[in-house]
């Protein structure tokens, strides 16, 4: 185990991998509007903000045009209301100010009053309706953009899963359909603030134009100051990602339930804590350092402002004693003021914000617009055109001819110039060693994946004059790396055909082929129990468990194909043989095409197609295959040696049918 310095676990940076045994994970998702924050000079965040705030109102009024218009009047309304409310302020005091019995001055100040508390109480209500659709725009936003992001993702071909950059784009982008409900509450916000900042400054200038000065000598060190502090946090957080990163895998090793049982058994609870305080101790120590610049920087800017501040009521000092500006005009400034820095505090916090919420938002844009690329064109039609091509009433045939398909990453095809033909009713085998081709060939005789070269057609018509929906709805496929969905067994099972309305009976039938129904039955709930343990109530199944469920979702859908990829790699002897009875059940009736290592399984197929590096290089029944002595027969007998001593030599079967050499159902040893 490497050593890990216990004396003092702040004493060195943990980036060293000579210090820790972590790794530097890459960039998260929500480190980026930080970075970006955190590079960005305050001209530069000054210059992108109207960018953004329009970007922010064009999701809002496409969402809900109704609840944008009335936080964009309201937000105007509020700013004219924060002028009148300073005008009217100011005539009160001169009226209160002027000479003459105490009574008549009040009675000269009752109509700027009336005035004064219509003008509350219209930003009071002006708030209320601010807030209220705000509210219910939050919601639609969400809507909006997440429903936009989830069409492109669910349309997507499969080959965009396969390139890293897309899958890093796609994180990105669920970050940024969140941000956005952020963009828009901080630009409204933002635009509110700078409604009240402005409307001070009118009225600060109808008073006397003198006093927009002092207002901005009085406000702008303490805005400065904020968005200093602002711009030292956004640093140290894009510095600190290494170890952010570092301290989030720490969380996951120590408190998740899969690395529960080794951390245990292997006495790991010690050295991962050590881990934890090494990391831990630097990131305390930067947060302290952290705090001390901010601390620093606001309270030169409260100093500053504060002297400012100072100096503007000497200056009003001086007007009043040379008479320039009456004692009302003097009292409104000083009101103004403190309105106008409680809004220049909104805008600061604001503008942050707006920004590094945007450059999220921005990441969901680019998704969306480079996701285009992977989406399927209508095959057979021209682009943006619907496909109409004919349903199949049902397949009698499939033809590979010359397929080929290169992964992005590959020097090296993985599936090369294959050509095969499967005929309705017939049972065929895809037989190799791991990375042979075997499943990718599968998906493209799915339609999961287009092939790079060469050509599928379905009762002799080409893929590409299909409609892909109609297709696909023919085909069943139980893929090896299947997914555990977050349902009820019952859901689990009815989902291998959404097309139709699954009642029980059928569930129960589909299940029993798959040998799941009694497995079902001894659940808590039977059908009705929920395969999640998230979920209250909800239970863990093994493996093999959950392989049975997925098989019996490819039973359901009575497919004219079904594709079972490795199905029974983790199922127990009996439920194995079970299972591929209920598979030889379909031959002479459908289209079957196996993958599986388990050769003894496939003894029966009406073809066997064995794969190497890509390429198809032998083809025909088992006894064929056995007699020609080739691969197949190499790992057939690899495999049957290790259940019967009698055969010594690993390339040569004296007798290809003779049962007593061969390994019974699942009872051999898979290739690996």
């Amino acid at each position: 185990m490497p050593e890990t310095n216990r004396s003092d676990p702040a004493s060195s940076e943990p980036a060293s991998p000579v210090d820790s045994v972590l790794p530097e994970l890459r960039e998260m998702w929500w480190e980026t509007g930080m970075r970006a924050r955190a590079q960005a000079g305050l001209f530069a965040v000054f210059t992108e903000l109207p960018r953004l705030v329009r970007a922010a109102l064009v999701v809002s009024w496409r969402a809900d045009r109704p609840r944008t218009s009335v936080v964009a009047a309201t937000t105007l309304g509020a700013g004219v209301m924060a002028a009148f409310g300073l005008l009217a302020t100011q005539r009160v005091l001169v009226e209160l100010f002027a000479g003459g019995p105490t009574g008549d001055k009040v009675r000269a100040a009752l109509p700027a009053l009336a005035a004064l508390a219509a003008v509350t109480a219209l930003r009071a209500a002006m708030a209320t309706a601010m807030g209220y659709a705000q509210n219910g725009l939050t919601p639609k936003v969400d809507r909006e953009v997440e429903r936009g992001l989830f069409e492109v993702t669910t349309a997507v071909q499969l080959e965009a899963f396969d390139a890293d950059a897309f899958a890093d784009d796609m994180e990105r982008a669920s970050r940024g359909a969140d941000s956005t409900t952020g963009l828009v509450q901080a630009a409204m916000n933002l635009l509110a603030g700078l409604a009240g900042v402005v409307a001070v400054a009118v009225a600060v200038v109808v008073v006397h134009p003198l006093l927009l000065l002092a207002l901005l000598v009085a406000t702008v060190p303490n805005g400065w100051a904020s968005l200093r502090a602002g711009h030292l946090r956004y640093q140290t957080y894009a510095a600190g990602s290494v170890r952010r990163r570092r301290l989030w895998l720490l969380h996951r090793l120590m408190a998740e339930r899969d690395s529960a049982p080794e951390l245990r058994s292997y006495s790991l609870r010690q050295f991962l804590l050590n881990q934890y305080d090494r990391v831990m101790g630097v990131e305390t120590r930067i947060q302290l350092a952290l705090a001390k610049r901010v601390t620093t920087t606001t309270t030169v800017g409260a100093v500053i402002g504060g002297i400012a501040t100072t100096a503007v009521y000497v200056l009003l000092g001086l007007l009043l004693v040379d008479g320039q500006i009456p004692l009302a005009a003097a009292a409104t400034c000083v009101i103004a003021v403190q309105t106008a820095q409680r809004s220049l505090a909104v805008v600061t916090f604001q503008i942050d914000r707006v920004y590094t919420e945007g450059q999220h938002f921005r990441d969901y844009q680019g998704f969306m617009t480079r996701a285009a690329d992977y989406l399927p064109t209508p095959l057979g039609t021209p682009q943006g055109q619907a496909a109409h091509g004919p349903a199949p009433q049902r397949l009698r045939s499939i033809t590979v001819d010359s397929v080929s398909l290169r992964y992005p990453d590959r020097d090296t095809a993985a599936v090369d110039h294959v050509a095969l033909t499967i005929a309705a009713g017939e049972t065929v085998a895809f037989v190799g060693e791991n990375g042979s081709g075997k499943s990718t060939l599968a998906t493209m005789i799915a339609t999961l994946r287009a092939p790079t070269a060469g050509t599928i057609r379905y009762n002799d018509q080409p893929g590409d004059d299909w409609d892909v929906d109609e297709l696909r709805a023919r085909i069943a496929v139980v893929t090896q790396e299947y997914h555990k969905w977050p349902f009820t067994a019952a859901t689990n099972i009815a989902i291998g055909d959404v097309t139709t309305t699954a009642d029980q009976t059928r569930i129960a039938a589909a299940a029993g082929r798959a040998v799941a129904h009694d497995m079902i039955s001894e659940l808590p709930h039977g059908y009705e129990t929920l395969l999640d343990r998230t979920f209250a109530g909800g239970q863990d199944l093994s493996g093999g468990q959950w392989q049975r469920i997925t098989a019996a979702r490819g039973f359901l859908r009575e497919a004219d194909v079904l594709i079972m990829d490795e199905p029974s790699s983790a199922l127990d002897p009996r439920a194995e043989d079970a299972l591929f009875q209920a598979i030889r059940d379909r031959q002479g009736h459908a289209i079957t095409i196996l993958i599986t290592h388990r050769l003894a399984n496939v003894r029966h197929a009406d073809r066997i197609y064995v794969l190497h590096h890509g390429r198809l290089v032998e083809a025909g029944t088992h006894r064929d295959l056995m007699t020609a002595g080739g691969r197949y027969a190499e790992l057939f007998t690899l495999q049957a040696s290790g259940y019967e001593s009698g055969i010594t030599c690993p390339h040569q079967v004296t007798n290809p049918d003779e049962e007593s050499q061969l390994p019974r159902q699942g009872q051999h040893q898979v290739v690996r």
